[in-house]
């Protein structure tokens, strides 16, 4: 591990001063940032101590929403009163992410900025435009098993590994930052950048800029919810394909759809033309297949993961299926 500078920060203003200079990154939990700089992918020049800011709480917005602190833990939230009544997507995504120690220690930031998984990612000694631009993507012709169908590049087809980013995403969530520019608010989708060209820039984050809270918006009237995680063992596994989903209906038909996927994506995959086919319809199994078909119209498959395409399409019909019967 390469030596670094330390410095712990006591207000958020203080923080971002801190982020902004050239070779610095924000750290809480660090359960993912520490991984990546004892394997020498991550060589901060300085950490940037934040897990003492004020950013824990969660609170009743006056809309019925909630607004929930970056560094509030992952287990914690998936706990809350109020995030089991009215978000049981999001608790049920939580808890199937990692171990109960992890959840322990991840914040609510670090889980929306925890980066790929991809093997190759993972390993120095082979080639990862993510890692090293410009050195080539070892995964083309490798093994692909965990890697995307959906958004990926020449460059890139590395997943996101987040499980709570799903369910927020079908949640509507808005990020709220603070940077040397000010605050800004982004809806979830709008935080990820898809691979392209320049892999490296996963988020529309610019130096400094550090995430403070998510906003949730109050969950539709009668709406129901669901995750649903598909792995290669039964805890602490990255998704092979997830669906978050909630769904309302009114008189036999589909009145709210919205529907999340992980594990399929380059980012945490929302596509509003599967919502589209599905809302103002009776649901049936042939519109599900519809659907699916519009969600996976431009999947690719690589080999080891070619699965993970009928894969996505059984589990969104079973998915739709629970969440309308009846």
């Amino acid at each position: 591990m390469k030596t670094f500078s330390y410095a712990r920060m006591d207000t958020a203003a203080s923080a971002v001063a801190a982020g902004a200079t050239a070779g610095a990154r924000f750290i809480a939990g660090g359960t993912n940032l520490l991984d990546l700089m004892k394997l020498g992918i991550e060589a901060p020049a300085t950490l940037v101590d934040i897990s003492r800011l004020p950013l824990t709480g969660i609170e009743a917005r006056v809309d019925g929403g909630l607004t929930i602190g970056a560094l509030m833990p992952n287990s914690d939230l998936a706990a809350h009163p109020s995030v089991i009544v009215h978000y049981p997507v999001l608790a049920r995504a939580l808890l199937a992410g990692a171990s109960g120690q992890l959840r322990n220690m991840a914040t609510v930031g670090g889980n929306l900025l925890q980066r790929t998984r991809c093997y190759y990612f993972y390993d120095p000694a082979t080639a990862c435009n993510r890692r090293d631009p410009g050195s080539g993507c070892a995964a083309r012709g490798g093994y692909t098993r965990n890697l995307a169908v959906l958004g990926g590049s020449p460059h890139c087809f590395a997943t996101h590994p987040s499980d709570m980013a799903v369910a927020m995403r079908a949640l509507d969530a808005t990020v709220t930052t603070l940077g040397p520019d000010g605050e800004r608010r982004l809806p979830l989708g709008a935080l990820y950048r898809l691979p392209g060209e320049t892999p490296q820039i996963e988020t529309v984050l610019r130096p400094g800029e550090l995430i403070t809270a998510v906003e949730l918006p109050p969950p539709p009237a009668g709406a129901r919810q669901l995750y649903r995680k598909v792995r290669d063992r039964a805890s602490y596994a990255f998704a092979l394909v997830s669906v978050a989903a909630v769904v309302a209906t009114h008189r036999g038909r589909i009145t709210h759809a919205a529907l999340a996927f992980g594990g399929l994506g380059t980012m945490p995959w929302r596509d509003a033309a599967v919502e589209t086919v599905l809302i103002g319809e009776v649901p049936t199994d042939a519109l599900f297949a519809r659907a699916a078909d519009v969600l996976l119209a431009e999947a690719k498959g690589a080999g080891d993961n070619d699965f993970k395409i009928p894969l996505a399409r059984r589990i969104l019909t079973a998915a739709l299926r629970e969440l309308t019967d009846g």
